[in-house]
């Protein structure tokens, strides 16, 4: 346990749980908190968050932008928007497939954008790390995925350590699209895994066994492809404390190198198809905690390194070894090892990161195409990053990726003393009081114990954010 500056002996924070075993419940104080900070705030995949891009930025924008970009490696991420079924709980922007057109029509589309965006920055950049996220890429044909990192080779130049990772649904992974991501270089797989009880399949429309993941991540291995990372979720209809911890047993047994954790968001009205979800089934908030908890408990006494708000790692992973060496990153995939300053994103409703700003595409596969045939980038909306913003960003990321940050020290690397920081010196105070933070009006603290409330504590910074329902999911 650990005694946290300025509390009293209520606000202890258990910092080394107990072993699931011996029937651990979360501290008291923990327990009268969660009502005050489960409250919908981002997720802080980016500074400002998506909500607040606007039409604004546009096409034209986006073509300046990539004009006065450096010579420095970028990053790409490709968007593939087709599953071959819909899973209820999914908030990702994705639709339901029944035949390899539509995404071969698709592919034909990502081609032409990567023509106009090497057009655009008129000349070949270095590439550092290439994410295919969706959706499911291995949606895609086998030759079609490959056509398409052909194509990315025309336009720009692969360094030769460059990662090439792709999602992976494994009960749609066929061999023939295991064999095409070896060719096209693949060298981390993300599989999909959420929970391996049956139940809880049936209730979110998932049903995936142990053994389908299994055989899914042994060939991959066996085609060279070392790198495995996998998703869970707790939140979900009928999870309990013993069906998560079973889920994380199992998972651990597939000797992945990195695990992310993630509390499922409920957001019926962005995503209407969780509509379809057994509402009385859903864990509440202690629930959840609890939820949380174990798995926690189960990776960490397995030699796991915690990292950020829901990753984890084996020490030797390089990604454990940025969080210790406070080189992380943080992105719309999660936490990274990545330091590119510029993400260029392709497909529909892909982001992407300049200096100057952010962008989306359209997010409507049609709209998209279209914009894409007639010749334009195909941006909806963006957001132009001011000298504040950038500051904000900097102290945001720092805590969402190492528990911490010094104001002064931020601020002076912008030439500007904190002062504007400080506004958030009440709330910081009340967190301090609660026991969630430590904070010495300059330096800041969460933690380890008060990870999951690392959300609400980048919010104190966030000048954007207003409280309001149906915007973001839940913070616990």
């Amino acid at each position: 346990m650990i005694h946290v500056k300025g509390t009293t002996e209520k606000h202890l924070i258990c910092v080394k749980a107990p072993s699931v075993a011996d029937g651990y419940v979360p501290a008291m104080h923990i327990l009268d908190l969660l009502p005050k900070y489960e409250a919908p705030v981002p997720r802080y995949t980016s500074y400002p968050t998506a909500p607040h891009f606007s039409p604004a930025v546009n096409a034209t924008t986006y073509a300046e932008w990539l004009r006065g970009i450096g010579n420095a490696p970028v990053s790409l991420y490709i968007h593939v928007p087709f599953c071959a079924q819909l899973c209820w709980f999914c908030g990702c922007h994705t639709t339901a497939i029944h035949s390899t057109a539509p995404v071969e029509a698709y592919a034909q589309t990502l081609m032409a954008e990567i023509d106009l965006l090497g057009a655009t920055i008129g000349r070949k950049l270095n590439v550092a790390h290439i994410h295919w996220g969706g959706g499911t890429p291995t949606a895609m044909p086998p030759a079609c995925m490959i056509g398409v990192m052909n194509h990315l080779r025309q336009h720009f130049t692969f360094l030769p350590d460059a990662e090439i990772a792709v999602e992976i649904d494994p009960r749609t992974a066929t061999p023939e699209a295991l064999d095409g991501l070896a060719a096209m270089g693949c060298k981390r797989a993300s599989l999909g895994v959420q929970d391996f009880d049956e139940r809880v399949q049936k209730a979110v429309n998932r049903m995936q066994s142990f053994e389908d993941t299994r055989r899914c991540a042994e060939a991959l291995r066996e085609r060279g492809i070392n790198a495995i990372n996998l998703d869970l979720i707790y939140g979900l209809p009928f999870q309990t404390e013993a069906s998560v911890t079973a889920t994380t047993e199992q998972a651990l047994a597939l000797n992945p190198d990195r695990i992310a954790v993630f509390g499922y968001a409920h957001v019926p009205w962005m995503k209407k198809h969780q509509n379809l979800l057994p509402n009385d089934a859903m864990p509440g908030t202690l629930e959840r905690w609890r939820q949380r908890t174990i798995i926690d408990q189960v990776i960490v006494r397995n030699g796991w390194q915690a990292i950020g708000l829901d990753h984890y790692a084996r020490p030797d992973d390089a990604l454990a070894i940025a969080a210790r060496d406070q080189r992380m990153r943080r992105n719309f995939q999660g936490y990274t090892t990545d330091t590119a300053p510029v993400l260029l994103g392709l497909g529909a409703s892909s982001i992407g990161s300049l200096p100057q700003g952010y962008v989306q595409n359209i997010v409507s596969i049609p709209a998209y195409r279209d914009a894409v045939r007639d010749g334009t980038l195909p941006i909806a909306r963006g957001i132009g990053l001011t000298d504040e913003d950038r500051l904000r960003r900097d102290v945001i990321e720092q805590l969402m990726c190492n528990g911490s940050v010094d104001l002064d020290e931020t601020a002076s690397r912008y030439g500007v003393p904190a002062t504007g920081l400080l506004a958030a010196s009440p709330a910081l105070d009340g967190m301090a009081q609660d026991g969630i933070v430590e904070w010495d009006g300059r330096t800041l603290h969460v933690p380890d114990g008060a990870r999951p409330f690392v959300r609400n504590v980048a919010a104190a910074f966030d000048t954007y954010f207003t409280p309001a329902p149906n915007r973001h999911a839940r913070a616990v």
